[in-house]
């Protein structure tokens, strides 16, 4: 039975990132996924990229797509915080051949990973890169009735920062309100699951979250980690908005 830890939207916060690894390791798991956006708005990006090179797979968030292509429907602060963080891997102060190579491993992600019974993307499985799933899409009822149609039993996705669990009844449940862990035996039930965000979290809880499950249960985890360290982080780049460390305390 494979123990399978996911985390995603990582955004460059390196600090957020090596607290969640030290939680994952008490885990006992058998590998570490990523759903994407390793790098963009944190100041960061190199050494997540390079933690995140060690998982078993990681797949392309629109954050990763935007640092190798033009951004696209991005507010000022993330556009100049993605061009920031695209010199940075560009001309990174470890050398050529570790630009190269990140930039190589940036080209190569998939858009998903399909192992059959779990789906893994960023956004959602009818777009994989772009598309958002918010909770109050459950009021929507013909986009979810679609992207359900292309599940066979699990989507496990990001991109909101918003995690919890949809349902094909169209109900959203928080993590708060998984308890202990939330059952996924039965393999005929549909669910989309966003295992929300490593480095900017967005659902009121400042603290990181990620995702462990098998193939009976699965459990949101909370952890914390040095905000302020971030935040003096971003304040010392002139590059990268203030704003963008300031929201980390409020979780959103």
């Amino acid at each position: 039975m494979t123990r399978t830890a996911i985390l995603s939207d990582i955004h460059g916060n390196l600090t957020a990132l090596e607290a969640v690894l030290a939680d994952v390791a008490d885990q006992n798991v058998d590998r570490i996924v990523c759903l994407g956006d390793v790098i963009g708005y944190g100041p960061a990006p190199c050494q997540c990229l390079d933690k995140v090179m060690e998982f078993d797979f990681c797949v392309l968030g629109n954050h990763d797509s935007s640092a190798l292509f033009d951004p696209e429907g991005f507010n000022i602060a993330a556009e100049q915080a993605i061009f920031w963080t695209r010199s940075q891997i560009e001309c990174s102060s470890d050398g050529p051949a570790a630009s190269q190579r990140r930039m190589k491993y940036l080209c190569s992600l998939p858009r998903m990973v399909d192992e059959g019974s779990a789906m893994f993307v960023h956004g959602s499985p009818r777009s994989p890169t772009n598309e958002y799933v918010f909770p109050e899409d459950t009021q929507n009822i013909k986009k979810m009735e679609k992207l359900f149609s292309l599940i066979k039993h699990l989507c496990f996705q990001g991109h909101t920062h918003v995690p919890g669990v949809f349902t094909s009844d169209l109900r959203f449940v928080r993590p708060v309100d998984t308890g202990s862990g939330y059952s996924i035996a039965n393999t005929n039930q549909r669910l989309m699951v966003n295992v929300g965000s490593v480095g900017q979290p967005r659902d009121g809880d400042p603290r990181s979250c990620y995702v462990v499950y098998d193939e009976d249960v699965l459990q949101f985890r909370r952890v914390e980690y040095d905000i302020e360290k971030v935040v003096k982080a971003i304040e010392a780049e002139p590059d990268l908005d203030d704003l963008l460390g300031y929201r980390l305390r409020e979780g959103r």
